[in-house]
């Protein structure tokens, strides 16, 4: 293995926004696998180089694993025995450390069940982020990805609230009246990393004139992305419309928010 193998490694990951945890053996005392020095990155699923097999590699994979689904993991070191208890013939003493490279994956809610919905979730679904699908109708959830978490609830609204600060929202239901219910709450939390309603052009002067008879400024309003999408996306055809959506949500999640 070369020193600088894990380089590339973790520039892939970060490209991908797949978090992982870089593990480097410290100290090691006696005989032992590997030299300090070497390394390995775990992610959820994989595993890249080595740091000498065996059952200490499993048990590090395992704790990286841990880390990884902890929330705000901090780097931790780690001294095992490499004798008996441990499975291991070497009879030397490894240090190992853990630092966790976590990237923070877009929280994503569709509103909608319908075709469009159904078009933009199995994009959505293998895209790295979080996917809520909500609709009160539990039939219209037709092939759902496994990494997809599907909300039947009879009052949307409650999704709004369940969602962390700088959450994307986008708002599609078969319904205008729930469409603008959904807008008003999505705006009163006011912490919306995306929020996109489809439509036209039409339908974005009402909601405006509403929401504004309702107390919310047009700075607020402007928050709200209707028509959604890249405009420079074309057509009208479900995939289509959803291509364009997905497309400006990956362009609003690939530029780090600015803080104020």
């Amino acid at each position: 293995m070369r020193p600088d193998e894990w380089i590339p490694i973790l520039a892939t990951l970060n490209e991908k926004r797949e978090s992982c945890v870089l593990l480097t053996v410290l100290e090691e005392k006696g005989s032992v696998p590997r030299d300090s020095g070497s390394k390995m990155v775990v992610t959820r699923s994989q595993t890249y180089l080595t740091i000498g097999g065996g059952n200490l590699e499993f048990q590090c994979i395992a704790t990286a694993r841990e880390l990884l689904s902890t929330p705000q993991a901090r780097p931790d070191i780690r001294r095992f025995n490499l004798g008996a208890t441990l499975g291991q013939c070497c009879g030397g003493m490894t240090t190992v450390l853990f630092e966790p490279l976590v990237l923070p994956q877009p929280q994503i809610v569709v509103f909608g069940a319908g075709h469009v919905g159904q078009a933009l979730v199995a994009i959505l679904a293998t895209l790295p982020c979080h996917v809520f699908w909500v609709d009160e109708r539990p039939e219209q959830f037709i092939s759902v990805p496994p990494s997809v978490t599907i909300c039947p609830l009879d009052d949307p609204t409650e999704q709004v609230e369940r969602m962390p600060p700088d959450s994307y929202f986008v708002v599609m239901t078969h319904h205008h009246p729930r469409d603008l219910t959904l807008c008003e709450a999505i705006l009163k939390r006011g912490d919306a990393r995306y929020f996109g309603v489809i439509g036209s052009k039409t339908k974005r002067q009402r909601f405006d004139y509403r929401l504004a008879g309702k107390g919310f400024t047009a700075a607020q309003l402007e928050t709200m992305r209707c028509p959604v999408g890249l405009p420079d996306v074309k057509g009208k055809l479900p995939a289509e419309i959803a291509v364009a959506i997905a497309g400006d949500i990956i362009a609003t999640y690939s530029v780090p928010k600015v803080l104020a």
